[in-house]
């Protein structure tokens, strides 16, 4: 016997056998949390469904987070958070009923924070169920099923509401655990007299974030030298922020210098002051950075470009806390607090000598290391928001939300410019978007790569070219207003030429053209 609904044999001892054996496995395992996954591995399988997961509510907190899951990496795991009410999970969780939503892409309450791939040629479906014990609504259970049209899914509701109530005690062992944790860290918190420490400043719930925090923390209320290590552009200026603002020197000035930006003749002048007179131009005593700085903290940025002779007197600056101006014979006692910064590798240019090692150790008393972009992935969803509501406020926009083909996009790049670049991006396609939604298409060619348009095994070069490509027709279209005459003449091809790659590249023409009284 077939069944058309299911798409498999239908008889009931098979259908029994698999709720038996999944019985069996909850029973008596030992590692309930890996054998969860184990259950959901089995429930795709026989519902021949892609994905599956597992959610918890935490209504401390009003939040859901995933729990288990299959077929998502723990990356895609930990950005599987909703708060209540929010998106088809939240929904599920406030409403208590469950939902079915035939093609996920054509359906805004559907999210994909997780990035669930889907293949364009194919419709995907999402199940999602409630998990309720004892009249309370604890976690859902849901899957991600690729289908050709099928419009009727209760057969594989019904099993997705027994699996559920299956495992609803281990569900609510489990939010039990997570209450329990989370009154232990309450507890600890209030031993230490105070509230988990974050800088306002800054974005980032990740592990290396956290461990930063703490770092922050324990040396903000110090007068140690701090030194910020990091690539350009990860938020060094932040941490050094950060660093004073937790400090008892918070209500003093915070001064910042780059050095890389000041000439080598200026630079003393700007970091000591000077007399009248005491050079060409001087006409009137100067204050330095480190006189503005009295009672609070200075940081130099771009530490690795002072010249030698400056380190020298820098130098004595941090063993006496003492300056005298350019041209001048006083000597000044300054109270400062003093934090650098650098992108170099200072050892190497010690070992070239250009870079003092005396004056290295007296900066190096606590160095602190920020993580690039790429080892804090994590993060990246959640600065995606920042900026998103950051640049609708200063730009005037609407931006609503960013396509799961789009967030793909900015998890596999390597973000060598790290959060500066990122930032630059976002705020390129919300300029670039027609629909108050961030696509794929509204991002830069650069980071349309081989692992995230799946071309890495069609000819790297080729790839590259017509993306591209690609990009360059898609901005002159933006420019000229959805115009084919006028782009194809600004790019310097045929009209048909022109509309064979539009062809080509599936290039929706009516967005640009949309462009027309948006932006009038």
């Amino acid at each position: 016997m077939y069944c058309d609904k299911m798409k498999r044999s239908c008889y009931a001892e098979t259908d029994l056998t698999f709720l038996v054996n999944i019985s069996n496995t909850i029973a008596h395992s030992q590692d309930i949390y890996k054998d969860i996954e184990l259950v959901l591995t089995e429930l795709c399988n026989f519902l021949t469904a892609q994905y599956s997961m597992l959610t918890i509510v935490d209504r401390n907190y009003d939040k859901i987070m995933i729990s288990a899951a299959h077929g998502l990496t723990k990356e895609e795991k930990s950005r599987g958070v909703y708060r209540i009410g929010e998106g088809v999970i939240g929904e599920v969780v406030q409403t208590e009923k469950p939902v079915v939503i035939n093609d996920v892409s054509k359906n805004p309450k559907y999210l994909n924070r997780t990035g669930v791939k889907k293949n364009n040629n194919q419709m995907m479906a999402f199940l999602c169920v409630p998990i309720i014990l004892k009249n309370e609504i604890t976690g859902t259970l849901s899957i991600h099923k690729v289908h050709q049209g099928v419009i009727d899914f209760s057969a594989e509701l019904k099993f997705l509401n027994i699996v559920g109530m299956l495992i609803g005690k281990n569900v609510s062992m489990r939010r039990r655990q997570i209450e329990e944790l989370e009154e232990l860290r309450k507890e600890n918190l209030k031993l230490r007299g105070g509230k988990s420490f974050k800088p306002d400043n800054i974005v980032g719930n990740s592990s290396l974030m956290n461990d930063l925090y703490s770092l922050i923390e324990k040396v903000a209320p110090t007068n140690s030298t701090v030194m910020i290590r990091g690539e350009s552009g990860v938020g060094k200026e932040l941490i050094a922020e950060a660093i004073h603002h937790a400090s008892d020197r918070s209500s003093k000035p915070f001064i910042k210098v780059n050095c890389s930006a000041l000439p080598e003749n200026l630079i003393e002048s700007e970091l000591f002051g000077h007399e009248k007179g005491s050079f060409t131009g001087a006409n009137s005593s100067h204050t330095g950075r480190f006189e503005m700085a009295s009672g609070g903290t200075i940081f130099l940025d771009e530490i690795g470009d002072v010249p030698l002779s400056i380190q020298v007197k820098l130098l004595r600056v941090i063993q006496q806390r003492q300056i005298e101006r350019v041209g001048g014979s006083e000597t000044i006692n300054i109270d400062v607090r003093i934090i650098t910064a650098t992108n170099k590798d200072l050892e190497e240019m010690i070992k070239q000598n250009t870079f003092r090692e005396d004056f290295y150790y007296r900066i190096n008393v606590f160095p602190i290391y920020v993580p690039a972009l790429r080892e804090r992935r994590a993060d990246i969803p959640i600065l995606i928001d920042h900026f998103i509501a950051k640049l609708n406020k200063s730009n005037r926009t609407n931006i609503k939300r960013i396509t799961g083909g789009a967030l793909d996009m900015l998890m596999v790049y390597s973000w060598p410019g790290n959060i500066r670049e990122l930032e630059n991006v976002i705020e390129r396609a919300m300029i670039l978007t027609s629909d108050d939604v961030i696509h794929s298409y509204n991002l830069p060619p650069t980071l349309q790569t081989g692992i995230s348009s799946n071309t890495m095994d069609k000819g790297a070069l080729k790839g590259i070219l017509e993306r591209v490509e690609k990009q360059l027709i898609i901005d002159t279209l933006i420019v000229v207003r959805g115009n084919i005459t006028k782009a194809a003449n600004q790019l310097g091809i045929t009209e048909r030429i022109m509309g064979l790659r539009i062809k080509k590249y599936h290039i929706q023409i009516q967005h640009y053209k949309s462009l027309t009284n948006e932006l009038s």
